[in-house]
């Protein structure tokens, strides 16, 4: 059974940064996509970043040029850099990771940007 521990949530100021980590658990086979999702209260879930295996990027629109996504394959651990944060990227942050074609979600950490 595949378990995804985050870490790295909190309250920030905006212009701040935050380092959201995602460790994955279980199994013998390699994650392919590993990312973030988010969900601000009242709105939908969202898709933040992703990263497959060998390495290749997806951001969301309102998020490029301020987070970096990267993973450490040998641990298995998916990071989010967030800088220049607004009170708008409020919200709950979601690790998922994706292997064999099934999608596990963490239980996510909340990400409180103060104006």
């Amino acid at each position: 059974q595949v378990q995804l521990v985050e870490s790295g949530g909190g309250l920030v100021q905006a212009g701040g940064s935050l380092r959201l980590s995602c460790a994955a658990s279980g199994g013998i086979f390699s994650f392919n996509a590993m990312g973030w999702y988010r969900q601000a209260l009242g709105k939908e879930r969202e898709l933040v970043a992703a990263i497959t295996y060998g390495g290749t990027t997806n951001y969301a629109d309102s998020v490029k040029g301020r987070f970096t996504i990267s993973r450490d394959n040998a641990k298995n651990t998916v990071y989010l850099q967030m800088n220049s944060l607004k009170p708008e990227d409020t919200a709950v942050y979601y690790c998922i990771a994706e292997k064999r074609g099934i999608r596990s979600w963490g239980q996510g950490t909340q990400v409180t940007v103060s104006s």
